[in-house]
């Protein structure tokens, strides 16, 4: 019987720089498989790791960076064996495209749209100039720009940030990747336009049958676009399941502090509740568990000994002690008792 190969599959990934002489290690051995077709979101603070973790996929670490362990393997292809530029060209947009937050800084403001959806598919793509214009343009209807034959030749100062961030989703799409990456993609635009280009990538998954990674502060994106969650906590991650699993019943402390503070839960005349502490520095060597300082449900044991992986079901695993057979039992806050619910009747309301 063939071995079922999955769409991507991380396993125990490190990252480190060198950054004035020390070693900062920015992901500390991160695991994390996906199927074709899936949306799985990845959540935590900023500095947590989720940039450098979707860089390390497409080989845009910085030149200080590098993956000092671990596997990438994409479609079946080793992907930290890749050592020169060429290697990762074929990569990128072929077969691993991102939309990036910003639209405009993602688009050249002194090429038309035309120009540089068929540069990215004349890159990707053995076509001659007609069939790429040809193309962009059915991907420009795709995404739902009106009479796209003639806004191939504006510029993208013409486009409002919610065209430009279509624009930016059709190039991306254009060379068929079978992994999109969408790095906050609809933080810099309104409420109204973020439902529009979350409806739009749905739509577009389901008709092109893509795999989605999200990486994003909002939770309440995740509710609504996520098959899959993990949480990402100084490097590591800590809490990983379905995305009702997540919501419904979450288990690690850092996931019930970023559940907690959701804007969706705050009340009148309160304070909305803010995670205490900061993250933990990532030069050296961390000791016991690294959320422990900031944790109010820690245990004696969180600051000696890192916590191991502990499963809940065969689709959910969390990072902590609290998991232990022989620790006290500890229920998650009240606050955050079902908030999955509440948060996918807000995006009704949008």
């Amino acid at each position: 019987m063939e071995k079922y190969e999955p769409l991507l599959s991380v396993e125990n990934l490190q990252v480190s720089f060198q950054v004035r002489g020390r070693e900062l290690t920015a992901l500390r051995g991160v695991d994390l498989h996906m199927n074709a077709g899936e949306s799985v979101a990845i959540v935590g603070e900023s500095g947590s790791g989720k940039s450098v973790f979707t860089r390390a996929l497409t080989g845009m670490l910085e030149d200080n960076g590098k993956i000092t362990a671990g596997s990438i393997r994409f479609q079946g292809q080793e992907l930290t064996a890749l050592r020169r530029e060429r290697g990762w060209q074929s990569i990128r947009g072929g077969g691993i495209a991102t939309v990036f937050q910003d639209p405009m800084m993602a688009l050249n403001p002194v090429l038309t749209i035309g120009k540089q959806l068929t540069s990215a598919i004349r890159a990707h793509q053995k076509c001659t100039a007609k069939e790429a214009r040809e193309r962009g343009i059915e991907m420009l209807r795709r995404v739902g720009i009106p009479n796209p034959e003639k806004r191939m030749e504006d510029y993208p100062f013409r486009y409002s940030g919610g065209m430009r961030q279509r624009v930016v989703i059709a190039i991306a799409l254009s060379c068929q990747p079978k992994l999109l990456i969408c790095d906050e993609p609809t933080t810099a635009l309104d409420v109204t336009l973020q439902a529009q280009i979350l409806a739009l990538l749905q739509e577009l998954q389901q008709e092109l049958g893509f795999g989605i990674l999200f990486i994003t502060h909002d939770l309440g994106v995740v509710a609504k676009m996520a098959h899959r969650v993990a949480v990402l906590y100084a490097g590591q991650i800590v809490e990983q399941g379905t995305v009702e699993e997540i919501f419904y019943d979450p288990r690690h402390p850092y996931t019930w502090a970023l559940l907690s503070s959701l804007p969706q839960l705050a009340v009148g005349g309160e304070s909305l509740y803010a995670i205490p502490g900061t993250p933990p520095s990532l030069y050296g060597k961390l000791t016991g568990d690294a959320f422990a300082p900031r944790n109010p449900y820690r245990l004696k044991i969180d600051g000696i000994k890192e916590p191991p992986v502990f499963s809940v079901t065969p689709t959910h695993t969390a990072k902590t002690w609290l998991l232990d057979p022989r620790a006290p039992k500890t229920e998650k806050p009240e606050a955050i008792r079902e908030l999955h619910q509440k948060l996918l009747d807000q995006i009704r309301e949008v």
